[in-house]
């Protein structure tokens, strides 16, 4: 079946989208996704007003708060699983679409310094979004912990025996809900109809908090930052401006009106390794190594705070400074996972 193209005079680059959530989205709340009839399974933080517990057909309970964002948790579980998506994030990707409803993104370092969007799904499953692109042997350690599905084109034979090797269920080009854009050129044009692919893949147990969640009131003061630039490599910089509350992506290539404005950027300093293959062009592919420890720097409010992160390969991650653990301030999060070799991160106070 061929859809119609999308209007692409109706998408830009406006970026003043996304009204914040409500008053709570700073609060930590008391929360657990549990299995009902299944012993342990709970993930408890601290805090108050907790909302009822409530259950699916599926036996999924929800209480309290998102596992992605820390906000307070609204309805039912879903009876999906996390999905993330992995989205182009190159100029031949605009505009991407579907970016405003995810619950939290990390950006890679891929081949020829370009980099990759893993866009998360929980809360929300948009109709469209894209354009879809391959996975990476990173995406194993940025999946495992929310256990997720990943949503991909495909992959290079050595990334799909990993993945499939840390047991990680995929959806590639040809399962339900994948569809090609023919106003578009190859390959930015494969598309995720991600509502029809949550009513085929069913939750069989219940992500953890993703991010050591807190209360915004609790994060150290830090230094004033009004804006940052992640530099990934000489060819791509991610540049980010606080403004009104939350972080604008100057050069997003989102569509208009579909930006994704996080409450905080979470800037990791990682190491970066050979994937062990080319690409079609001759470009060898990066691997981010999401895994050991490196450090941080948390902006949020228009300030930074330094630190330190560690993480296992398939466990959340841990942020600390000098005074002990540090949380991230419940909302939305773009975490940027820079190279320690290659990369920078320029400060805008």
């Amino acid at each position: 079946m061929v859809w119609k193209p999308l209007r692409l005079d109706a998408l830009g680059g406006d970026s003043r989208t996304r009204r914040r959530t409500g008053a709570a989205a700073a609060i930590a709340l008391t929360a657990s996704l549990a299995l009902a009839g299944c012993s342990g399974g709970s993930d408890d933080g601290s805090g108050t007003d907790t909302p009822g517990a409530q259950s699916t057909e599926t036996g999924m309970t929800l209480s309290g708060q998102w596992p992605l964002t820390g906000l307070p948790a609204q309805g039912n579980a879903p009876r999906h699983p996390v999905m993330i998506v992995k989205i182009d994030n190159t100029d031949s990707s605009a505009p991407q679409i579907g970016l405003s409803k995810a619950d939290l993104i990390t950006e890679e370092l891929v081949e020829g310094g370009a980099t990759r969007l893993a866009v998360f799904y929980y809360q929300h499953t948009p109709k469209l979004v894209g354009p879809v692109r391959s996975m990476r042997a990173t995406d194993i350690g940025i999946v495992k912990p929310a256990k997720a599905v990943l949503v991909a084109s495909g992959g290079a034979p050595p990334t799909v025996r990993r993945v499939r090797g840390a047991h990680i269920k995929t959806f590639t080009e040809g399962a339900p809900g994948f569809q090609r854009d023919n106003s578009r050129t190859a390959p930015y044009n494969l598309f995720m109809h991600l509502d029809k692919l949550a009513t085929k893949v069913k939750a069989k147990e219940a992500p953890d908090n993703y991010l050591p969640w807190g209360s915004a009131q609790d994060l150290p003061k830090g230094q004033k930052a009004t804006g940052l630039a992640a530099v990934f490599s000489p060819g791509h910089t991610t540049n980010w401006k606080y403004r009104g509350g939350r972080y604008t992506n100057l050069n997003s290539f989102a569509a208009k009106g579909d930006h994704f404005r996080p409450d905080t950027v979470l800037v990791l300093r990682v190491k970066v390794g050979d994937a062990g293959y080319k690409d079609p062009a001759g470009n060898p592919v990066p691997e981010t190594k999401f895994t050991g420890s490196g450090k941080a720097m948390l902006f949020h409010n228009g300030r930074v705070v330094r630190a330190k992160w560690s993480k296992e390969l398939d466990s959340t991650l841990q942020l600390s400074t000098s005074s002990g653990p540090l949380q991230v301030p419940a909302g939305h999060t773009w975490l940027e996972l820079v190279p320690q070799n290659g990369g920078n991160v320029r400060i805008q106070k």
